[in-house]
């Protein structure tokens, strides 16, 4: 929606319809929570979640935090053990992240997780959050609402800062109340891990294991294969991803889109690491927008592995 200026309106239930049904339709919009304003998408919409990454210009996909409106829907994408069943009661709704494992028959695209077998799952109090969840029907992916590498938007006037005219609407609730992300606990393991400080001080370990969750510089995913990139066609052995006119066995985008590239990324590495052929090529992807954060991940894909 480039050119054209994004749409403020007071929280409401005119704002909060206007929303939903920009949710429905697969765009972002902003909305207050209770830590900064998030740009929240359909979770289960892989083009509407790279619509994040195109409004926000985010370098890398990081996983980002889904929101949903209570503990039986957390229960329904992640798994829970005993020590995440005890933080989510004690602390949800409210500014905790918890990432625990990704369920089995989750519909959560794979483009919200970064591919992994984890999730970053968040019940938020703002009402604001509370009733578009509510309005839209669908689990949230909300990082913050702001260009890549900007300050996080306490305020709406923050949000259009950076993203005037790269998104339709902004809902304006107001100051938000603590002005800090929320803080991040893995519980993959059986035990717990603190990712993220944030507005909940709890103790827990401070060992990290790659990239997990938001605000984590290193990349975790990468397939079990040799990966070439810029391939004009496949060599002997080799299950090419293309894209644009390079056609493959699989394609990130066949017309060329890196909105459509971006949201395929990841299924379609995994369709090329769990296929019969032992190495994995990838046709050229141009390094701009959408591109820069699919070739970093593909970059780092191929790295050479100990």
């Amino acid at each position: 929606m480039s050119g054209k200026r994004t749409e403020v309106r007071p929280f409401g239930p005119e704002a909060i319809a206007a929303a939903a049904a920009f949710i429905r339709a697969g765009h972002p919009v902003a909305v207050p929570t209770e830590t900064v304003y998030g740009l929240a998408a359909d979770a289960t919409n892989a083009e509407a979640v790279a619509g994040i990454y195109a409004a926000k210009g985010r370098p890398s996909f990081n996983p980002l935090i889904v929101h949903v409106p209570d503990l039986a829907a957390a229960r329904r994408l992640g798994e829970f053990d005993a020590a995440a069943l005890a933080l989510a009661k004690q602390y949800w709704p409210g500014p905790l992240t918890l990432v625990v494992p990704l369920a089995a028959d989750s519909p959560i695209a794979s483009l919200v997780t970064a591919g992994l077998s984890s999730i970053a799952l968040r019940v938020p109090a703002h009402p604001a959050m509370r009733a578009l969840l509510e309005a839209s029907g669908r689990p949230l992916a909300a990082p913050s609402a702001n260009a890549s590498g900007r300050i996080s938007p306490t305020r709406a006037a923050h949000v259009l800062a950076s993203l005037d005219g790269r998104i339709p609407l902004v809902i304006d609730g107001g100051p938000t109340a603590h002005g800090l992300e929320s803080t991040i606990i893995a519980a993959t393991d059986g035990s717990l891990r603190l990712l993220r400080p944030g507005p909940i001080v709890i103790d827990a370990s401070k060992e990290t294991r790659g990239i997990e969750a938001p605000g984590m510089l290193e990349s975790h995913y990468a397939p079990g294969k040799p990966v070439r990139l810029d391939a004009g066609s496949a060599r002997a052995g080799e299950w090419l991803i293309g894209f644009g006119s390079v056609a493959g066995d699989d394609s990130l985008s066949a017309s060329g889109d890196l909105v459509e590239a971006a949201a395929r990324l990841f299924d379609c590495l995994h369709r090329a690491d769990s296929a019969a052929a032992p190495r994995i090529a990838v046709a050229h992807v141009p390094d701009e927008g959408l591109g820069l954060a699919i070739n970093d991940r593909l970059r780092r894909a191929a790295a050479p592995r100990d």
